[in-house]
């Protein structure tokens, strides 16, 4: 699969990762300092941020409707 599909947040792996999960649980480890360089250049990272934010967009406009 191409990094330049469009995947809602939820779908893709960034969500789910391990070296995220252990970097998040403990944040002075190796794991965390592994997770913070490769988030630097990640192009699927990037992408997981938009699709987290476009997210965000929507439940605003939906909340704003009601």
């Amino acid at each position: 699969m191409a990094y330049k599909e469009k995947l809602k947040a939820e779908e893709m792996s960034c969500a789910t990762c391990g070296i995220r999960q252990k970097a998040e649980a403990n944040p002075g480890s190796f794991w965390s300092r592994l997770w913070t360089w490769h988030t630097g250049w990640c192009p699927r990272w990037k992408q997981y941020q938009k699709a987290l934010a476009q997210t965000d967009e929507e439940v605003i406009q939906v909340s704003a409707k009601m």
